[in-house]
């Protein structure tokens, strides 16, 4: 095991004493924690005036312990997605809290290893900065170039300056909103302000139990051997912690090669990839219904009433961007589907508004998910009544590309 020269915790330990993690405070000055210091700035201060409550209440909606003690924050580049996890104890498995959507994208599929090559970064990373008075409105730094980085990119010029965003442009870091990085950033700093010095951030190249996105990928390395392989590394990563909702321990080989503990093992993995190849059809709720009334004398009722409803599809639909076939933006998809008369919603058909299997496997699986509505009456007594409801599925407008540098970003 000589190879495996040193793991990224002792990597963390190490670069962290040579990198400040937040502007200084002035000589003599004294805060009493992390987040009294942040809001001295203007942009953090509004960030948890705006953001607090707002934060607070998300949690206990999702049963969550605010503020969390510890957060993992995840990305995936051709999926235009960062998670946030949380959890409250180091023993306990993580949480998820939020998926954002990433707003751009530079470069293309694959890790940095040049600076100027417009690349974000695939590996394994952690928060080494935070800036109150970024270029981009506020922004975190990850410590690229890492160990395995500084082993495998050039070695005169890795590149740097790499962040976690705001204003929804890029040249090569993570983008998101202004309304986002309020958020991302308030979840940050109040995880370090409560000890949490090394924030994880870990940046793949795709969601690998996302076969549409297996599938580009597949196409995208066919004669990329290197890149396969690289990939196939952070799987078993991302494989590891969609298991145990746990960080695996991960290694760096004197070559550069990550090594993820409770890796699957290769020939696992390819009868892995062989089902996903396959695509094996997903086996969705359905219920044999003999009859159907056209007219009924009260109509189904969602909880919370036709506004509840509405919003519900919104947000479902907003759910969804990241599952949108490739090059589409828009969607508006027409779906079928039954309030039983216990009202429990079955029998999803989408009608039109897509083809791809994926998507409408996705989009059926999360309406499945549906609470239960107060049945159809007819003569006083509950029936099955049909619906059909149009979802509308749109990536937001992400702005224009700009000439983000690595100074003040």
């Amino acid at each position: 095991m000589k190879n495996l020269v040193l793991s990224l915790v002792l990597i963390i330990c190490f670069e962290t004493a040579l990198k400040a993690q937040s502007p200084s405070p002035r000589t003599g000055t004294s805060f009493t924690t992390f987040i009294d210091y942040q809001k001295t700035f203007s942009r953090p201060d509004e960030s948890f005036r705006r953001k607090g409550d707002t934060l607070q209440r998300q949690f206990a909606k999702k049963g969550l312990k605010w503020p969390a003690n510890y957060i993992y924050i995840r990305s995936f580049k051709y999926d235009s997605q960062l998670e946030v996890w949380v959890k409250d104890e180091l023993s306990e498995p993580f949480k998820h809290f939020k998926t954002y959507r990433v707003c751009a994208l530079a470069g293309t599929l694959g890790p940095k290893r040049l600076e100027g090559d417009y690349q974000v970064p695939e590996g394994f990373y952690y928060i080494n900065e935070f800036n109150p008075k970024s270029n981009y409105y506020l922004s975190l730094g990850i410590n690229y170039p890492n160990l395995s980085d500084r082993i495998l990119s050039d070695s005169i010029r890795p590149g740097g300056g790499i962040y976690i965003h705001g204003s929804c442009v890029t040249v090569g870091c993570i983008p998101l909103t202004d309304e986002q990085i309020d958020e991302v950033y308030v979840l940050a700093a109040h995880a370090k302000s409560k000890g949490q010095d090394f924030i994880p951030v870990h940046i793949f190249p795709i969601r690998y139990n996302v076969p549409r996105s297996v599938n580009y990928f597949n196409n995208f390395s066919k004669d990329d051997p290197s890149l396969k392989k690289f990939a196939a590394n952070l799987e078993y990563a991302f494989d590891y912690f969609d298991k145990y909702k746990q960080l695996p321990v991960i290694l760096v080989t004197e070559k550069g090669d990550y090594v993820v503990n409770g890796a699957i093992p290769h020939r696992a993995k390819a009868e892995k990839d062989e089902v996903v190849k396959k695509r094996v059809p997903v086996q969705h709720r359905e219920r044999k219904i003999p009859t159907l009334v056209e007219a009924v004398h009260e109509w189904p009722k969602f909880p919370g009433g036709g506004e509840a409803f509405m919003k519900y599809l919104d947000d479902l639909g907003k759910e969804m961007i990241g599952y949108l076939p490739t090059g589409v933006r828009k969607a508006y998809v027409q779906v079928e589907f039954i309030i039983d008369k216990d009202g429990v919603p079955v029998n999803f058909k989408v009608l039109r508004g897509t083809k791809d299997e994926d998507f409408i496997d996705e989009l059926i699986v999360r309406l499945e998910k549906m609470p239960e509505w107060q049945p159809a009456i007819l003569n006083d007594k509950p029936v099955p009544k049909k619906m059909v409801q149009t979802i509308t599925v749109e990536v937001p407008e992400s702005g224009v590309a700009g000439a983000g540098g690595t100074n003040n970003q």
